[in-house]
């Protein structure tokens, strides 16, 4: 089976050599504009394309603040300290994710408490993060929810919506507002995605997405903040932009800053990338459409989005029988030029987050030994 699958991988691309698992495609206005960018001399964190991409990304995604930043862990790390995240608090997250959504947690001195994910939606869990809470969390006087294992407060709730298959999120958002929790999203790879018809982003106080080379479009590296808040959007923009005061001459700063700015020069390419975006979500919609149906005739099941959501399908994924299964896979094809990879490690196998409580991870763990991603690059033969 998977040497049909290599030949079938091998005819989509139109190619026997090597075939990577997603890579960007520049056929638009790249050029151009980065041209224009180095004319113009404003090639770091102020220039008209950066104003220009956080605008057309908010219009995108419905939001009515962008803030673009060097990379989505940066907006991560703003977006949780703006949501209230401090040292020594908690936020509630799933283990199945990319080690940039623990890191940014770890970032503000706070510990990730990890819940299940659902095998449908690859994303936490409703269910388990409602048992989790049920059991060890409480509202006390001061109006904060506390971890009574712990006795830790409980700032934030951060779902991530893994290849761009969008979690639960109205019923997280339903469980996070009875427990007095900030709902951050963590979009980094659902540009494209939506939840019953609003845009992923739009359902917390605060999102971020990425625009990694990897990602369906790219700054190089870079990333943005998302909300719908006026006085968060400003902060963001501030604390950002090394919390400088603004003057005509004088250099002053009012509180501690980063230089998280997203420079011109990145953002001419992603402007040039997001004109390009419609064609590309649908080229990959197609594409999973493709990888689908092959995957009926042939016994391979992929991931297919849920009902009422609408899935940019980043990266296709396939769930083998079990691990033996994933393992025969990515050894066929990782050596007959077809990149695959599984998962990744869980975060709460990580060294770095032993530390953390977690509850049961069956599914999280089950997810661990079947995925495997396959090439979900723009393809143009489907």
């Amino acid at each position: 089976m998977f040497d049909k699958f290599i030949s079938f991988v091998q005819e989509l691309y139109g190619t026997t050599e090597f075939i990577p698992l997603h890579s960007p495609r520049f056929d638009g206005n790249e050029k151009k504009y980065l041209l224009q960018t180095i004319d113009s001399t404003f090639v770091s964190s102020v220039g008209h394309f950066v104003d220009t991409f956080e605008q057309g990304i908010a219009d995108f995604t419905g939001v009515n603040y962008a803030i673009a930043t060097v990379n989505g862990t940066a907006a991560l790390h703003i977006a949780l300290r703006l949501a209230g995240v401090e040292p020594g608090t908690e936020v509630i997250t799933q283990s199945l994710t990319f080690v940039a959504t623990c890191n940014a947690i770890r970032y503000c001195g706070a510990l990730p408490v990890f819940v299940d994910v659902d095998r449908s939606t690859l994303g936490l869990s409703p269910e388990s993060l409602e048992e989790f809470m049920e059991e060890h969390c409480e509202v006390r006087d001061d109006g904060h929810c506390w971890n009574k294992s712990s006795n830790r407060r409980i700032a934030a709730c951060l779902p991530m919506h893994t290849f761009g298959f969008p979690v639960e999120l109205n019923k997280i958002k339903e469980l996070c507002d009875r427990f007095h929790i900030e709902m951050v999203e963590d979009s980094a790879e659902s540009l494209g995605s939506r939840y019953r018809g609003k845009h992923t982003g739009n359902i917390g106080k605060l999102a971020i997405l990425s625009f990694n080379g990897n990602k369906i479009i790219t700054t190089g590296g870079g990333g943005i903040i998302l909300t719908n808040d006026e006085i968060v959007a400003a902060r963001a923009k501030h604390i950002t932009t090394v919390a400088k005061v603004v003057h005509r001459w004088n250099i002053e700063h009012d509180e501690l800053g980063y230089n998280y700015r997203l420079p011109n020069l990145n953002a001419a390419l992603g402007v040039a990338q997001l004109e390009m975006l419609p064609s590309f979500i649908e080229n990959k919609r197609c594409l999973a459409k493709k990888y689908q149906e092959w995957g009926t005739e042939y016994g391979l099941e992929f991931v297919v989005e849920p009902e009422e959501v609408q899935a940019n399908y980043w990266l296709n994924t396939v769930v083998c029988a079990n691990r033996d299964e994933r393992d025969d896979m990515l050894k066929v094809t990782n050596e007959n030029n077809v990149m695959t990879r599984p998962v990744w490690t869980p975060m709460h196998r990580l060294a770095m987050n032993m530390d953390s409580q977690k509850a049961g991870m069956d599914n999280t763990e089950w997810l661990c030994q079947r995925l495997v991603n396959v090439p979900s690059g723009i393809c143009l033969n489907v």
